[in-house]
């Protein structure tokens, strides 16, 4: 199949979102359960609601976006049906590269069993920390959010993300007569992501497997059937589960508002030249006397427009997110960088609205290649061509470019958000 194999609060209550501490930054892999139906979300002729778009982009895209955004997740695979499989291609695609995104494995017929697909899939890699499983219904999660889970798991085996119950609940029959009043103290209503330590829920999983237990309706119930202390995290009210075809009316109606907070990042870049035989510039090679110089594959353009999309944010710079000691980018394709800031302006319900850049060099000529670079750009970003600039200017053989020594670049990035 296309998908590939992962490689690797009430006052009475407990305080549900203590201080990380410090030595707590353990890897963390995530689980997406994407494998349903869905059937409740779907009117004749329509995706499972998994794949259908809320303000022209797909859930999942969004909820992924969400996990590959966040600084400590080391390891995203998305848990999805095989009937499924050329639906999640686009989204693969999408993510194809980034640093964490492992793709997709084949899930089973119910939730539970699609979950441990996912852990098993994990413990294949050798993976071996904290583990969040989340529902791809819920794309409107927030990093605080998760620094609350992460957080509550320093103290627990297992963390449920839950709101309290503040409505008034009654308990009725079947006719609709009510028999009781439910004390509201002490009740949580359930949300993802439910955090867990990594070979803890592995193992619950495995024995309710051997149990014939498949009827768990979320990983926090298996880890109490299982013996393990679960604890409640501080959820958010607007990490919602998209359940039922309103619930899309609704979302779409709620961000179709204007995204007028709109900001302008810039960035700039140089790489000095070394012995090669071509030049990366916008993701395309260009054959030359020489090769640019960088950890990565130097693409210095790529590495300026990075820049520029996360200067926008105000969300620091490529070195910070990928520092050039980390030998896990070691000739790496830039693309992967740009990819990773695209996901953080998805997360934060954004987009992208038009980016340029400006070369500096004497020699390799952009001209001829003007327009294979601008295709790559756009398909990068998802942006149709005309919102891509990509120009050249010598430097009139002044300075390191004018002698020939190296490309400098500078991009801008318009970025528009909700307010």
């Amino acid at each position: 199949m296309p998908a590939s194999e992962p490689i690797a609060n009430p006052s009475s209550s407990p305080s549900p979102d203590p201080v990380m501490p410090a030595n707590a930054a353990r890897p963390v892999a995530v689980v997406i359960v994407a494998a349903g139906s869905g059937s409740r979300a779907m009117r004749a002729g329509e995706a499972p609601k998994q794949y259908r778009p809320v303000a022209g982009v797909p859930v999942l895209e969004r909820t992924v976006s969400a996990f590959v955004s966040y600084p400590r997740v080391t390891d995203v695979v998305c848990a999805i049906s095989s009937e499924h499989a050329g639906l999640f291609q686009p989204i693969a695609d999408r993510f194809a590269g980034h640093p964490v995104f492992r793709g997709g494995v084949t899930g089973g017929a119910t939730r539970q069993s699609s979950v441990r697909a996912g852990l098993e899939a994990l413990a294949r890699a050798g993976f071996d920390g904290h583990v969040l499983i989340h529902d791809a219904a819920r794309p409107f999660l927030t990093h605080a959010v998760i620094d609350r889970c992460l957080a509550r798991l320093t103290e627990a085996s297992a963390v449920v993300v839950s709101l309290p119950v503040v409505d008034t609940v009654k308990r009725a029959d079947a006719d609709g007569r009510v028999e009781a009043t439910i004390p509201r103290q002490g009740l949580w209503t359930a949300q993802t992501p439910q955090g867990f330590r990594f070979g803890a829920i592995l193992e619950a999983h495995r024995r309710a497997a051997a149990a014939d237990r498949d009827d768990f309706t979320d990983d926090a119930a298996v880890a109490e059937w299982a013996g393990l202390e679960v604890r409640v995290a501080l959820g958010d009210p607007a990490n919602i589960k998209l359940t039922t075809a309103e619930d899309f009316e609704r979302m779409n109606a709620t961000l179709a508002r204007p995204l007028d907070d709109i900001r302008v990042g810039t960035g700039y870049d140089v790489h000095s030249f070394e012995p090669g035989d071509h030049v990366t510039l916008c993701g395309v090679k260009i054959a030359h006397t020489h090769k640019l110089n960088g950890h990565s594959d130097a693409d210095v353009a790529l590495h300026a427009l990075t820049d520029a999309i996360l200067g926008a944010l105000g969300d620091g710079d490529i070195g910070q997110h990928f520092p050039p000691t980390d030998m896990r980018w070691r000739g790496a394709a830039s693309e992967v960088f740009l990819k990773d800031a695209l996901a953080r302006v998805t997360a934060r319900g954004g987009l992208i609205a038009h980016c340029d850049i400006s070369l500096i060099a004497e020699a390799p000529k952009v001209g001829p290649h003007r327009e294979a670079m601008r295709a790559r750009v756009a398909d990068i970003l998802g942006l149709t061509i005309d919102r891509v600039g990509v120009k050249a200017t010598t430097n009139e053989k002044l300075g390191f470019v004018g002698r020939k020594e190296g490309i400098a670049a500078i991009a801008t990035a318009t970025v528009r958000l909700p307010s």
